[in-house]
């Protein structure tokens, strides 16, 4: 059989640990026996990152604006644990903030839904998007550990000298200090591609901070939201018969579990993080969610949700058998590979990513699953497979095809 052929690269970033593994056998049994497959390879793995300077993940993040898609392993981002285990010469920000600041993208992130896996929020019968706002906050912060009394004051100095001081505690002992910041530009491409993303996918848009409490910081993101969805694309939205949205991000989470889904909840970086990972595994599991960062410019970075897998890692190691589950991280890759046919009029590629991700669905509703979704299915006589096997299940459903 004649390999898929392609005409432009993908940006392959590599990651750490059992996903990595998991890269490896996906490339080797469901991609290289079928597609020619063209990447430009960057190691994000956390020792190479070191060796670098961290230089390569800055690279692959500019690698991914000249050829416009990414495909992204799970990556380590180091706490004090991981410096000495790796024996790292400085820790490292998150790669994934890297990237996505480079490329000032919007996350999306929707669960991958499957017959025998039901949501443990009953009502739900469609899938919730995430968008989740890539850029400041909390992973771009400047932080003091305050060591006793004094003052802490915010200050902004513009450019003519001038400042804007206020007071934000007086210390009468330690405590600690925390600094944000967000920029207008990034917002609005933020409100850009969620609006944008909704017309394409003919979805609501649900918008939530908590502007009553940050009168200035939420309140920008709630004025930004409601001035480009008022100026343009209000009239696109009614004539495609969906709406746009805000309340308080706690109304939000309220109304999200009452709801029946099918919409897209845009919510800020941090917000975007944690209720992303709620949604995932509310619907069945934290593996079974897919991420793509998409850019104003048109650039995507296609991913799998969750980390990487470092328990699984360690028992992999001991030459102990795991069950991994590899379904977002599959989806990672033939998310990249739809794209790239998309862009390059790459049909036959197109067809290979919808064919593959049929597959895989296919395996689980034949039950033939990973661990972590037999101990949750509502299928009878489920068969255990280990992380290999679910692999090479996928790959016998998808030649008998």
């Amino acid at each position: 059989m004649s390999k898929i052929q392609m005409t432009t690269p993908i940006v392959e970033m590599d990651g750490d640990e059992m996903t990595r593994i998991l890269w490896k056998m996906i490339k080797e049994e469901l991609l290289l026996p079928y597609i020619d497959l063209k990447t430009e390879y960057y190691d994000l793995g956390l020792k190479h990152r070191d060796e670098t300077d961290d230089q390569v993940t800055v690279d692959s993040a500019n690698a991914t604006l000249k050829y416009g898609v990414a495909v992204k392993c799970a990556t380590i981002t180091p706490n004090a644990a991981r410096m000495e285990e790796y024996s790292l010469k400085k820790m490292y920000k998150s790669p994934n903030g890297t990237i996505r600041a480079i490329l000032d993208g919007t996350v999306f992130r929707a669960p991958i839904i499957v017959k025998g896996i039901e949501p443990c929020v009953r009502n739900w019968e469609a899938p919730i998007t995430l968008a989740r706002h890539a850029y400041g906050d909390v992973y771009k912060n400047v932080e003091i550990k305050v060591p006793g009394p004094g003052k802490a004051e915010l200050v902004y100095t513009a450019a003519d000298g001038t400042e804007i001081r206020e007071t934000i505690h007086e210390f009468d002992g330690p405590g600690v200090l925390q600094g944000m910041h967000n920029t207008e530009k990034s917002i609005t491409s933020f409100a850009k591609a969620c609006l944008k993303y909704a017309l394409d996918t003919r979805q609501d848009v649900w918008f939530a901070t908590k502007d009553t409490i940050s009168k200035k910081y939420d309140h920008t993101f709630k004025e930004i939201f409601t001035k480009i969805y008022e100026e343009e694309y209000k009239e696109a939205f009614e004539k495609a018969g969906i709406t746009y949205f805000y309340t308080l991000i706690d109304d939000a989470v309220a109304r999200v579990m009452k709801s029946k889904g099918g919409f897209i909840w845009a919510c800020k970086n941090y917000d975007g993080d944690v209720m992303s990972d709620m949604v995932s595994s509310a619907f069945g599991s934290l593996a079974m969610m897919t991420s793509v960062l998409v850019s104003p410019s048109g650039v995507y970075e296609y991913e799998a949700a969750h980390g990487t897998v470092q328990r699984h890692y360690y028992k992999h190691l001991k030459g102990e058998e795991t069950s991994t589950n590899s379904v977002a991280t599959i989806f990672a890759w033939t998310g990249a590979l739809r794209k790239r046919g998309e862009l390059d009029g790459n049909q036959e590629l197109m067809h290979f990513a919808d064919r593959l991700e049929k597959a895989t669905l296919t395996t689980i509703e034949q039950g033939k699953m990973t661990k972590d979704l037999a101990l949750i299915t509502t299928l009878p006589d489920v068969t255990v497979l280990n992380s290999g096997d679910f692999i090479k299940a996928i790959k016998d459903t998808m030649d008998a095809m």
